[in-house]
C-alpha cells in the first residue's frame, strides 16, 4: 500500500467530490515532564552489535528526536529514534543512565 493511502480505512472509491476520508490519525501525546517519565533502558544486540534501547518515552516525535540528539552528543556516538524508541550505538549503559538522571528522567531495566 502506498503511503498516501496508508491511513484510509474501508473506502475504495467515492464519487462525492466533497468526501473526506477518515484517516484514523492518532493524536500525539503531549510530552510529559522528565520527572514524570520512567524510561526503560536496556542493552540489546542488534545485527551483531551492542545497542542501548530506550523505550516508553511519552511525548511528541519532535521531543523524542531532541532527546535522541542530546544523548548522541552527550555520549559522542551515533544512534536513531524511530517507532517511539531511541537506539544508541555502543555499550554505554551506565553513561546513558547517568545522563538521563541528570536530565531528570527516572530509569528502569
Amino acid at each position: 500500500m502506498s503511503n498516501k493511502n496508508k491511513g484510509k480505512q474501508g473506502i475504495v472509491f467515492s464519487t462525492n467530490p466533497d468526501f473526506n476520508y477518515d484517516t484514523n490519525d492518532q493524536d500525539e501525546q503531549e510530552t510529559l515532564a522528565p520527572a514524570q517519565q520512567k524510561l526503560y533502558v536496556r542493552r540489546e544486540v542488534r545485527n551483531g552489535k551492542a545497542t542501548i534501547v530506550i523505550k516508553e518515552f511519552i511525548g511528541t516525535k519532535e521531543a523524542l528526536k531532541e532527546l535522541e540528539k542530546q544523548l548522541k552528543q552527550g555520549c559522542g556516538v551515533g544512534g536513531s529514534a524511530k517507532d517511539g524508541e531511541i537506539l544508541i550505538q555502543g555499550e554505554l549503559l551506565d553513561k546513558i543512565k547517568d545522563f538521563l538522571h541528570k536530565k531528570g528522567y527516572k530509569t528502569k531495566g
